[in-house]
């Protein structure tokens, strides 16, 4: 069985730091121009059953620069819209490409083609999990503030895919998070740590107070089918903005997975502020996610 990325709590805080300390040196020898190809002849598939822009990109650009090739698959692109089942799409798949990213929106269909498969499987994001995304945001804030280890994290919105990432991170990694939800979009306590690495509040500014990291995601959060406009009459309470940044530690940074939408989820004052290091973390996902991939394809390499 090859091994995968599905989960952050399926690895140890030594793993986790390599690839974080791993996903910087990458983004180092990139940015000085150092040719770093080991993927050359290596092919990675694509399969977005859920649509997106930077986890696309990031991929595929990703691959590229370390001298692969990507083949992207959609529902409409592949025989999954003719309902051939995901176990027999992960065989058939393993026969013909080196790696692939699913995202897809139940976790189970993301551990099912994990399952039959004989080549490595990142998630690309799953309603339950989105371990890429809190990989690059970790990343970034080591980038400018040091070891996340011991820091206070504020998470202002529903319980979501980021949230349950961001709490496995912590659970590894040892920080902690303050969480403000909406009432009726809390926490599902069977998806959680059992350590208690996390508290709730009942403000933005209280769950703010004293963070190093405030960080939220938008009102039209995955994994979620009630209407949008009952979504948006419990969330006008949901934002990060100027007052909820000043509870926070004076140097604490603002983070976002994006897409944002400026006025609800987050005020424009606060996106493109000093403290936002949202344009950061995005390009971050490229580098991360190609650390990753090499630990899949290569194993650890000497730094």
């Amino acid at each position: 069985m090859a091994t995968n990325f599905l989960a952050i709590k399926d690895f140890s805080a030594d793993s986790l730091n390599y690839l974080l300390n791993r996903g910087l040196e990458l983004k180092r020898m990139q940015k000085s121009g150092i040719r770093y190809r080991p993927f050359e002849g290596k092919m990675l598939a694509l399969i977005f059953e859920k649509a997106s822009t930077r986890t696309r990109v990031s991929f595929e650009a990703g691959f590229a620069q370390m001298g692969g090739s990507t083949i992207f698959l959609n529902n409409h692109d592949s025989q999954l819209k003719n309902k051939e089942s995901i176990e027999d799409t992960a065989r058939t798949l393993s026969r013909m490409v080196d790696i692939v990213m699913l995202r897809t929106p139940e976790h189970s269909r993301l551990e099912a083609f994990a399952n039959n498969s004989t080549i490595p499987v990142l998630n690309g994001l799953t309603n339950e999990n989105h371990p890429c995304q809190i990989m690059g945001d970790i990343m970034t804030y080591m980038e400018h503030r040091g070891n996340i280890k011991g820091i206070t994290l504020a998470w202002i919105g529903d319980a979501n895919n980021v949230l349950y990432s961001w709490l496995q991170a912590a659970d590894i990694l040892d920080f902690k998070v303050n969480i403000y939800a909406p009432v009726g979009f809390t926490i599902n306590p069977r998806q959680v740590p059992q350590k208690q690495c996390y508290q709730f509040f009942l403000t933005p500014e209280e769950a703010a107070t004293g963070a190093d990291l405030v960080t939220t995601d938008n009102w039209k959060s995955t994994g979620y089918n009630e209407k949008q406009e009952k979504r948006r009459s419990v969330s006008a309470r949901w934002q990060v903005n100027t007052a909820v940044m000043k509870a926070a530690n004076p140097d604490a940074v603002f983070m976002h997975c994006l897409p944002a939408y400026r006025g609800e989820e987050v005020s424009s004052e606060v996106i493109d502020g000093p403290q936002s290091l949202v344009w950061d973390e995005a390009e971050n996902r490229l580098h991360i996610q190609k650390a990753i991939m090499e630990y899949l394809l290569l194993g650890k390499v000497k730094q």
